[in-house]
């Protein structure tokens, strides 16, 4: 039993070790093991019967020869060190949305909570340099797609991403942040108190190993895991040339749903959404427009008078309520009389209309409504 247990933890060692190879993805990977049986037997051969393996170029087969089984102990030492998770495609925890996209990552590691990677997920993107506007629906969407049951992932950048995760967490939901740097290392460095929230109440997760500096190509690659553990990517501010549209391509590319926030004709930083909603993505314009893409949260389109949460009654007391004065969350719940999780519910989605919204701890009515 114990040597099954060293046998083991040999193969995983040599995975990690082939998996931080440059050049080495999880389909080279997986030819490898095939062709010789095992990571560790890939390892020990020769550079001639790397060179006939499918897709093995002999750049990479050297690559392969003069592979560094140190960096991959030191990266497993720094994650159990950290309390952080090593996850393999074979791995039951590695997230099945991510085996299914053109070119998953052959190691993950991942800090937090890993069993809401089996969650149903939404990847909330924007522009670092955002408007106003921009900043409310984000936190409105974030709060609201958590609250609906939703895992909020983004990328940990400044900015939108910041803002739909800390959306998500003060929403009492999860999120998940995709780094382009190994754990531990905090880019940018004012995100220290995002980072520790997320390990706390949701999940890190990276392909790099722990201490992995970012570099130009990093971010761009990252991309392509936040759309691919989503079902739907929503871009809620963009400018035309914006890296985010990077992450729609990715999106697209593996098949998942794009939907974009309208914004101002006149606004640089919405720009690019709106080329989208041009170009075909579906536009977001309520809450009801995400939540149809998951039937299994039981949510569905309904004619207008019974979309919502306890239909406009409900939204009228809230309103109501709000109308004499702002409130927090605990009283305005129990001056409408509704129980506390539809009454969430509906601020939710009033909140994403742009009808309310929260400062400060206190809800206040918006004069004018962000969805019309």
């Amino acid at each position: 039993m114990a040597s099954d247990h060293k046998q083991s933890e040999v193969e995983r060692e040599a995975h990690v070790t082939l998996a931080l190879v440059t050049g080495i993805g999880a389909f080279r990977l997986a030819a490898l093991r095939r062709r010789f049986g095992s990571a560790e037997q890939a390892l020990r051969a020769r550079f001639e019967e790397l060179v006939r393996v499918d897709g093995m170029t002999e750049l990479v087969a050297a690559a392969v020869n003069g592979a560094n089984r140190e960096a991959a102990r030191e990266a497993l030492r720094s994650a159990a060190q950290m309390g952080a998770r090593v996850l393999v495609p074979d791995d039951p925890g590695y997230p099945a949305m991510l085996r299914s996209i053109p070119n998953p990552p052959p190691v993950l590691f991942v800090h937090g909570n890993a069993g809401i990677l089996a969650a149903p997920a939404v990847a909330i993107v924007g522009s670092r340099d955002h408007s106003a506007y921009g900043a409310e629906v984000g936190r409105a969407l974030g709060r609201a797609a958590a609250r609906a049951g939703l895992v909020v992932v983004s990328g940990m950048a400044r900015g939108l991403d910041s803002i739909a995760h800390l959306a998500a967490l003060d929403g009492g939901g999860a999120t998940i942040g995709v780094l382009g740097t190994g754990l531990g290392v905090i880019y940018p460095a004012t995100n220290r108190d995002l980072y520790d929230r997320v390990v706390k109440q949701g999940l890190l997760l990276t392909e790099f190993p722990p201490g992995a500096p970012p570099t130009a190509g990093s971010f761009a690659r990252r991309n392509r895991l936040i759309s691919g553990l989503a079902r739907v990517t929503v871009v809620v501010e963009a400018a035309e040339l914006s890296g985010t549209l990077g992450t729609v391509r990715h999106a697209l590319d593996q098949g998942r749903e794009v939907l974009a926030v309208p914004g101002p004709i006149t606004s640089r930083v919405s720009a690019g959404t709106n080329a989208l909603i041009r170009d075909g993505a579906g536009p977001l314009l309520e809450l009801r427009d995400l939540l149809d893409h998951y039937p299994e949260l039981g949510v569905r389109r309904a004619d207008p008078a019974a979309s919502d949460p306890e239909g406009p009654p409900l939204f009228g007391r809230l309103l109501a309520a709000l109308g004499k004065q702002p409130l927090p969350a605990g009283q305005l719940i129990e001056q409408c009389g509704a129980p506390v999780g539809e009454a969430l519910a509906a601020l939710s989605a009033l909140e994403l209309r742009g009808t309310v919204r929260q400062e400060a701890g206190l809800y206040r009515t918006v004069a004018a409504g962000l969805f019309g």
